[in-house]
């Protein structure tokens, strides 16, 4: 027998949970809820993390956590501080009582791990944080800094090698600098002019908002709720991931329809537990953190990394921003999920800190993940695949006013990227090989890299068993029916140079790679006799057809048949709610016609020997452009992410 759980502000945790006697807490609620049970919660604030006690048996007998219908909730990881004294002009200083914090004190917590990085003398930040009526405040380094703080401009992307501007430079006025003591945590904060007593002032105080502290709590849904506030730690793919919420190593969960802000470093995490690795390679020194990666994929497997037991989570229609390190974060635990209708935004914009796990979403072993429909900008990075990027589909995202839009690195695939619009001045990345690229539009450079030094897994299809590992040599990819645009790369990345391979617009970067899986095995037979030396220095296929290149933007040599246009822009234009591409296309721009493209016209990938498709096993099909228009079968439609795209000035809206 099911029940509903009724949580209100003006509730006792001593009641029954009924509509007429509500708890209190969500946390009780969470203690009375079984599987097929519902808590609902009513409007107010709620200043707790909230810690699952148990998880449903299946799909259809779920615990579902949600705010009650049109009533807004607010589950907080901060506690409000008053009793500030001013101390000289805009500087307040505010002593709080350890007692408040318990055993996790986050301006004691440090920013640390793997893959972090701080450049020489300079501070280590931490997880607490101040807030004025919801403005994040900027760590500084000293108790004289808050009376007169570094006002910065610029910052440096040691990533692209370039020099952006924040987010926000006013901001960076609004400071904090806290002394941790035996008995009180001492807070000085710069107000900019504001009264903290009179306003609404609050710290970071619990790690999470909504994550349960057990494993294995399935079947899990959390829907509506505003959700922020969190000190959670940074979260690299070997270590312990939480995040502001997420299942904490389970299968089956739904985050649906919630506004998720201000997490220190993660918002939604779908990542591994501790027990397969913990910051090893920062805490022991004795291998690199890649190795400890490696090693954290077989042990997971050990322990039930599986799709009956990890995965297939949902995540969909929140807006997530705001937040230091990832919007989406995972490692492992992401597996045969779904990310589709958010809006991910002001993603690591702060640049508070640096490192090489931050994204608008960032997965490792995204295995049979769909990344679908949403909208990500403003982000230092706005999706980035890591290892094992196989069944994976990035599908009729929109992306724009990102340092760069989609990174792949060090995957084998198959992997499918189709009708998406890549808008940000560093469209695409690729450390990686086995991609399919269908019926998208690149406004913005194509950067290709082989990684001869660092050998990852590959799986058998649609499953965590792992088939062998392979360094990335690039290649081995299929572009059809894309968009790509010229423009000035030194815009994109800068004119220092970083030691990386060089960017472009258009394909040029794979020439001199065969045009047919023939030519490759041709180059390979007149190497001579012997085993894995003669593939050494062997460039794979790459499968091009149908694209178009336009201003000044160029084609890959081997493609036969480019359509290369004088002219055409393109251009994201967000306003009033809504997102357009708008695009100025010459005429010729109506010969590129093509049909749906299914996974039977891609050549299988070479290492891992696997076809591109659904998770079921049967073929792709890519007939849903990024409007949503379906694309009939039998019938050809426009080069590019929109189906009825023509030449000359256009408006369309794409989300």
């Amino acid at each position: 027998m099911t029940s509903v759980l009724h949580v209100a502000t003006t509730g006792d945790d001593s009641a029954d949970g009924s509509a007429q006697r509500p708890l209190r807490t969500i946390n009780r609620a969470a203690a009375l809820a079984h599987a097929g049970d519902t808590v609902v919660v009513h409007a107010g604030e709620y200043r707790e993390w909230v810690k699952p006690r148990r998880g449903g048996l299946s799909d259809t007998r779920r615990i579902t956590y949600q705010a009650a219908d049109g009533e807004h909730v607010v589950i907080k990881g901060s506690e409000r501080i008053t009793g500030w004294i001013r101390e000289d002009g805009n500087v307040w200083r505010a002593a709080v009582p350890n007692a408040l914090f318990g055993d996790f004190n986050p301006f004691a917590e440090e920013i640390a791990g793997d893959w972090i990085v701080y450049r020489d003398g300079a501070a280590h930040k931490h997880l607490g944080d101040v807030y004025l009526d919801g403005l994040s405040f900027y760590e500084v380094d000293s108790r004289d800094a808050v009376t007169d703080p570094p006002l910065r401009t610029e910052v440096r992307d040691d990533w692209t090698a370039v020099t952006l501007p924040t987010a926000n430079p006013a901001q960076t006025q609004h400071v904090w600098y806290a002394e941790v003591g035996d008995d009180e945590t001492v807070i000085w904060a710069n107000f900019q002019g504001a009264d903290p007593n009179a306003s609404l002032v609050e710290i970071n105080v619990r790690r999470s908002v909504f994550f349960p502290e057990e494993h294995h709590l399935d079947w899990i849904t959390v829907r509506g709720f505003e959700l922020c506030h969190a000190a959670c730690p940074w979260t690299p793919p070997t270590a312990d991931q939480p995040g502001l919420i997420g299942p904490n190593w389970a299968k089956g969960w739904i985050i649906e329809d919630n506004d998720i802000h201000d997490a220190k470093c993660s918002a939604v995490s779908l990542g591994k537990e501790i027990s397969t690795g913990h910051n090893f390679a920062s805490v022991r020194g004795d291998k690199p953190g890649y190795q400890y990666q490696l090693e954290s994929v077989f042990a997971a497997r050990q322990i039930g990394w599986d799709k009956e037991h990890i995965g297939s989570h949902v995540v969909r229609r929140n807006t997530i921003h705001d937040c230091g390190q990832n919007g989406v974060v995972g490692h492992l635990g992401c597996v045969f999920s779904t990310i589709e209708d958010n809006h991910i935004y002001n993603i690591a914009t702060k640049y508070e800190y640096y490192g090489y796990e931050i994204g608008g979403i960032k997965l490792h072993a995204a295995i049979d993940v769909v990344i679908r429909h949403n909208h990500i900008h403003d982000c230092t990075l706005g999706t980035w695949l890591d290892w094992q990027t196989q069944g994976t589909r990035i599908s009729r995202n929109v992306y724009h006013a990102n340092s760069r839009d989609l990174f792949v690195e060090v995957s084998h695939g198959p992997y499918l990227v189709d009708h998406n619009v890549l808008g940000s001045r560093a469209s695409f990345e690729s450390f990686s090989q086995g991609g399919a690229f269908v019926n998208n539009l690149f406004a913005g450079t194509v950067r290709l890299e082989a990684v001869p030094e660092r050998a990852t897994p590959y799986h058998r299809p649609h499953s965590t068993q792992v088939a062998g590992y392979a360094v990335i040599w690039g290649g081995d990819d299929r572009w059809i029916g894309n968009i790509f645009l010229g423009g000035d790369v030194a815009e994109a990345y800068g004119t220092g140079g970083d030691g990386k391979a060089t960017p472009h617009h258009g394909l040029i970067g794979y020439d001199g790679f065969p045009a047919s899986f023939e030519e490759y095995l041709e180059r390979i037979e007149a190497k001579g006799p012997g085993d894995h030396q003669k593939f050494l220095d062997v460039q794979q296929a790459v499968y091009a057809r149908g694209n178009v290149f336009a201003a000044g933007a160029r084609p890959y040599a081997g493609e036969s048949d480019p359509l290369v246009l004088d002219g055409g822009r393109a251009a994201v234009v967000a306003e009033d709610g809504a997102v357009y591409l708008e695009t100025s296309l010459p005429a010729d721009f109506d010969r590129a016609r093509l049909g749906v493209v299914s996974g039977r016209d891609l050549p299988r990938v070479r290492f891992a020997d696997a076809d591109f498709e659904e998770p079921d096993g049967t073929p792709a099909v890519l007939n849903v452009d990024l409007t949503g228009e379906l694309k009939p079968a039998g019938t050809d439609s426009a080069a590019g992410p929109v189906a009825a795209l023509t030449a000359g000035e256009h408006r369309t809206r794409v989300w």
